[in-house]
């Protein structure tokens, strides 16, 4: 049992939500517009970053940008208060003393996935980079802070790239650093990848092979004395483009999987579903020792009666806490009474829910 209060006040659609829970996953469903995937972004404050909509958080706030909001969660025994003053970014309060965003890295790992991450393999690199370092976040805290350093200083590099600084002396601190938070970061996401592939276990959801790819800036690279090197060598090219061409910021993520090896890219729509849904199961489940919330928004939708039963079963029998969404009671028939199930509705803006099982 890893979350067991949660309470919003004037979060998106929701002027007020207190749940009590227990270890059942919760199905929460309601017609479109509702309030639903409301919820499930409020639980994913509670990873460092903007959550599953990627929003800041004025913009969250349900009186608009000029209002706040807050949340309180009870996580493992430990109070958590998440407030976004009116116009301002988040604070957080871990056991009611302030702490920076990556300290929830520590608390508990959120896992989650969305509709808009369908497009994963045919998106661009960044946004399979993006949720690859989810990924790695959940199974490696440190992640959140490797990528801050690193970051930071390819910011203040480009800065003198653009500005056509050439003098050595400036950029030499900020390379070291680059180095080794770069050489640190795909350390992590090559462990991440293998971890990822290890915790599959085929049958309705196919297994990948996954490869973290180069792109065009050796990203693969995860030696800090190469990486400087190179950083310093390509001084003049990065020059004349006037931002960093190499690093671990260029890197992709590859996936094929079946007897062919088939590019996910090249796959049919439901079976990239599939082997996405793969993923994020595999990610729950290798946390199998760390408290984990698994988020599922509109996952039932797009799945025939057999996969939608053999997801249900294999949610239950993961080492997490769980909330889906979606439109209807009837997706979550094959639950029976082993999920709690929540009806959302909404009267002049205000999402109001109700249990009913």
């Amino acid at each position: 049992m890893t979350l067991t209060n949660l309470s919003l006040a004037q979060f998106r659609s929701w002027p007020k939500l207190d749940l009590a829970l227990d270890p059942r996953p919760v199905a929460i469903h309601g017609p479109n517009g509702s309030g639903k995937t409301n919820i499930l972004e409020a639980l994913s404050m509670l990873a460092p970053g903007r959550g599953l909509r990627g929003a800041p958080a004025p913009d969250q706030a349900r009186q608009g940008r000029d209002a706040g909001w807050r949340l309180r969660a009870l996580v493992a025994d430990r109070p958590v208060e998440i407030t976004a003053p009116p116009g301002q970014s988040r604070n957080v309060l871990l056991d009611d003393k302030p702490v920076p965003q990556t300290a929830l890295a520590r608390l508990l790992r959120v896992v989650w996935l969305v509709p808009a991450m369908d497009r994963l393999w045919s998106d661009s690199p960044e946004t399979r980079r993006r949720f690859l370092d989810r990924v790695t976040l959940s199974l490696f805290p440190d992640h959140a802070d490797l990528a801050l350093t690193y970051d930071k200083a390819m910011r203040e590099r480009n800065r003198l790239l653009k500005d056509q600084i050439t003098d050595p002396g400036w950029y030499r601190a900020l390379e070291a650093q680059m180095a080794d938070s770069g050489a640190a970061l795909t350390r992590n996401r090559m462990a991440a990848v293998q971890t990822i592939m290890t915790a599959q276990d085929g049958g309705d959801f196919p297994a990948a092979t996954l490869t973290l790819l180069p792109g065009e800036g050796f990203a693969d690279d995860a030696d800090a004395d190469s990486i400087a090197s190179r950083l310093s060598q390509m001084r003049p090219r990065d020059l004349a483009a006037g931002r960093s061409l190499s690093g671990p910021h260029r890197a992709d993520l590859g996936a094929v999987w079946g007897p062919q090896a088939m590019p996910a890219a090249l796959s049919s729509t439901g079976e990239q579903k599939a082997l996405l849904l793969s993923l994020i199961l595999a990610n729950a489940r290798a946390l199998s020792d760390q408290p984990v919330i698994l988020l599922l928004d509109e996952v039932a939708a797009h799945l025939d009666a057999d996969r939608r039963a053999a997801l249900y079963d294999r949610i239950l029998a993961l080492p997490a806490q769980s909330f889906l969404t979606g439109t209807g009671p009837e997706l979550f028939a094959d639950f029976g009474d082993r999920a709690r199930q929540l009806a959302i509705t909404k009267t002049d803006g205000a999402s109001a829910a109700e249990d009913i099982a």
